[in-house]
């Protein structure tokens, strides 16, 4: 059985203790929180669970053989390092590093230590962002033209991040999944309205080869929770809706076709006529993401598997946050994206 300890038991680390409470090869068996009413909640609630209060305590238990990491974005490398360093397997929560340097940093450590690095793109083990991928890779949606994001609600203000780390970090995430695909360019503009706190609102251009581009919107100051992705193909368009109870995926057989005359240089005939065709919600696996994903952790473990969400994808979005964030300090000015292999 593999031993987990989950490091933060604030707003996302009870559901992760719930979800790797319920495998039945893995077990949570230690917890650590600095504060005291909270390590008496894992008590309560966990009785056979260890609560530490010093991350070093719970690290340096022979029976933690995974940590699972749901703290404040400022300590996730140290924690993460320390881990790795211990022998520990890890599980870090998004965004994962502050810096795409101490992402490497933790990648290459895990790499020499074989140890399974992984980030808590939750987003990606859904039935819905699966069925995206499948659609994508299967060339269904014909050539991609476009990746439409909105990502919206009133709160939860951060107050060590900006709404970028806090909320596009889920939707690039889903675009890097989905896609397959590294944009070459970035640009980003966004306000805070409030003195003194990051931004609250943001949008976000990725610019790709083959002329697709990918926006995102998010806001912290919206009226209404809205989670909408539109991606647009030559043959068919898709619209993924988080937040609908069961028709989360509609594909749509609808688009344009573009007839050039004759000649393809002659501009002055071009036609273009619209195709309006069926409308189909695929049946999808309604499986409560993290119970996936914690058991994804597992077996990888288990098997010595990479994970979908491995530290190399951690990586990637880190370095298109940072690279948006200097467009952003920039008012807006693309950035070019150096990915390195």
């Amino acid at each position: 059985m593999v031993g987990i300890g989950v490091i933060g038991y604030g707003y996302w680390g009870p559901n992760l203790v719930r979800n790797f409470s319920q495998i039945s090869d893995a077990g949570v068996v230690a917890v650590c929180d600095q504060r005291a009413q909270r390590r008496a909640l894992v008590e309560s609630l966990y009785p056979n669970t260890k609560a530490y209060g010093d991350v070093h305590d719970i690290i340096a238990d022979p029976a933690v053989d995974a940590v699972v990491i749901a703290t404040p974005l400022s300590t996730h490398f140290d924690i993460a390092l320390q881990a790795l360093q211990g022998g520990k397997h890890v599980l870090v929560e998004k965004p994962f590093t502050a810096s795409a340097a101490q992402a490497e940093q933790l990648v290459e450590i895990a790499e020499k230590r074989r140890r399974i690095l992984m980030v808590d793109h939750t987003f990606i083990y859904t039935g819905a962002v699966r069925k995206l991928k499948e659609l994508v890779d299967r060339g269904g949606l014909g050539q991609l033209f476009y990746y439409d994001s909105l990502r919206v609600n009133l709160g939860l203000f951060q107050h060590d991040v900006n709404v970028l780390w806090d909320l596009a970090v889920h939707d690039l995430s889903i675009m890097d999944f989905v896609l397959g695909q590294r944009p070459s360019m970035i640009a980003a503009t966004g306000v805070a309205h409030i003195p003194g706190q990051p931004e609250n609102l943001a949008y976000l251009t990725c610019h790709f080869e083959n002329n697709l581009i990918a926006h995102f919107h998010v806001n912290w100051l919206a009226p209404v929770k809205v989670r909408r992705t539109l991606i647009g193909g030559s043959d068919k368009m898709v619209v993924y809706d988080d937040l609908e109870p069961s028709e989360k995926i509609k594909i749509y057989d609808k688009g344009v076709t573009v007839d050039l005359g004759d000649r393809p240089e002659d501009v002055i005939p071009l036609l273009v006529g619209y195709r309006a065709g069926d409308m189909l919600a695929p049946q999808l696996d309604l499986t409560e993401a993290l119970d996936i994903e914690a058991r994804h952790f597992v077996d990888c473990i288990t098997r010595d598997r990479r994970p979908l969400s491995d530290g190399q994808a951690g990586l990637r979005m880190v370095r298109l946050l940072e690279a948006a964030s200097r467009s952003l300090a920039q008012r807006g000015r693309p950035v070019d994206i150096c990915w390195e292999d």
